[in-house]
């Protein structure tokens, strides 16, 4: 089972430079702004990051041509998928889910900065269960084993 206290600890900075940079940008610019600031964020907070990172999902213990990339890979482990909209919507809630769910990655982060103030919104992997957890530990989705 996910220790989610240690896990909310893990994505404390990395949530911490999100506000940074809604902060300093403020609401209405466009999603590749964000990104950009984000990273240069992370840089000076010396958080280890992989900006567009690449792979393939794996079909029967086969890897797929098909090919995803996510946002930012914080700390080897943290998923960050930026947006800039006027609300979060459960298809790009279930991005990040399946994201987390095919890496194995334990933490996910969904930001928005399109708003008044940066919405942002923690997710847990167990891969025990197979379960995506929210920031209090309630079950959000339940994946087939």
């Amino acid at each position: 089972m996910i220790n989610l206290k240690e896990a909310i600890q893990h994505v404390y900075d990395i949530v911490g430079a999100i506000y940074e940079v809604h902060k300093e940008l403020g609401a209405g610019l466009n999603e590749y702004c964000y990104q950009e600031g984000f990273q240069m964020q992370l840089e000076e907070q010396a958080i280890p990051y992989v900006r567009e990172m690449s792979f393939h999902p794996s079909y029967h213990g086969k890897l797929m041509q098909a090919q995803y990339r996510i946002d930012f890979l914080c700390k080897s482990d943290v998923i960050v998928e930026c947006k800039a909209v006027d609300d979060l919507n459960s298809n790009m809630r279930s991005q990040l889910y399946n994201y987390m769910r095919l890496l194995k990655h334990s933490c996910g982060i969904i930001v928005n900065f399109g708003s008044k103030t940066a919405k942002v919104e923690r997710y847990f992997y167990d891969k025990q269960t197979n379960e995506i957890l929210s920031y209090d530990g309630q079950v959000i989705h339940r994946y087939r084993k």
